[in-house]
């Protein structure tokens, strides 16, 4: 019977012991998932430590920094022109139009049309950086927190899809009136005006000047902002102030 008894002790206490043994794993599981997750967060942007307010500030900074580098770099002389990338060329409605005033002789007409177009640009794009900053404001706290696990350009991307409508708005009179200072709209009517004059002109085309280069206008911007942004993701060196540091910083 004292056997008996003994065995039941003995089984009670290694029940117990294996209890507590499971515990203890569970605690040092949990503990080392803990960990592990502190770590991933802080690779993914420096974040674990941020308050939801210095991440958004951080992500209007980028935003701020992007949009004035890019609109510098675009709104120089030959920032459209002189980059292929970004060049506004004829419209594809106005292939033909090009192409036969090329083949008449009046390629220089072309060119002067081509070369106004993308000077509006350039001469509107130093204009929009007022226009960019007033959308960075009106980032919330919770966009920031979503775009900074984002990829290279969710910060672009997120400006992108809440301003096109109302950049194009407010950059339409903009590009107006630059397309009117660089006489881009007299070349433009002396270009239509002279093919739709030719006799073998079947279909008269002038397509909308004002807002086919408001609308190329704002996608070269946006390509070098995303750059910008880019660059301040992955590149240490262009994290011009401490609160970028903080943000970005692996």
């Amino acid at each position: 019977m004292k056997a008996i008894k003994g065995s039941i002790l003995v089984l009670s206490i290694l029940i117990a012991a294996q209890g507590h043994v499971r515990a203890q794993i569970l605690r040092d599981y949990v503990s080392d998932a803990d960990r592990s997750l502190e770590k991933f967060k802080g690779k993914k942007g420096g974040g674990a430590s941020l308050s939801q307010s210095e991440i958004s500030d951080g992500l209007r900074e980028a935003l701020r920094v992007g949009a004035k580098n890019a609109t510098g770099k675009v709104s120089a002389v030959d920032g459209f022109f002189g980059n292929a990338l970004i060049k506004i060329p004829m419209p594809p409605e106005a292939v033909k139009v090009e192409k036969t005033l090329r083949e008449v002789g009046l390629g220089n007409q072309v060119d002067d049309a081509i070369l106004s177009m993308n000077r509006a640009a350039e001469d509107a794009s130093g204009k929009a950086l007022d226009i960019f900053v007033d959308a960075i404001k009106d980032m919330s706290i919770q966009d920031a927190l979503s775009i900074l696990q984002g990829s290279n350009d969710a910060a672009t991307q997120y400006l992108k899809s809440k301003t096109s409508a109302a950049l194009t708005k407010a950059f339409r009179p903009v590009i107006d009136e630059a397309l009117e200072k660089v006489n881009a709209t007299k070349y433009w009517n002396t270009v239509f005006k002279t093919y739709n004059s030719l006799p073998t002109t079947f279909k008269k085309v002038n397509p909308d000047l004002p807002a086919y280069v408001t609308e190329r206008a704002l996608n070269g911007v946006f390509v070098y902002i995303a750059d910008e942004e880019a660059k301040i993701r992955m590149n240490p060196a262009a994290r011009v102030n401490d609160l970028l540091k903080k943000v970005f910083g692996k």
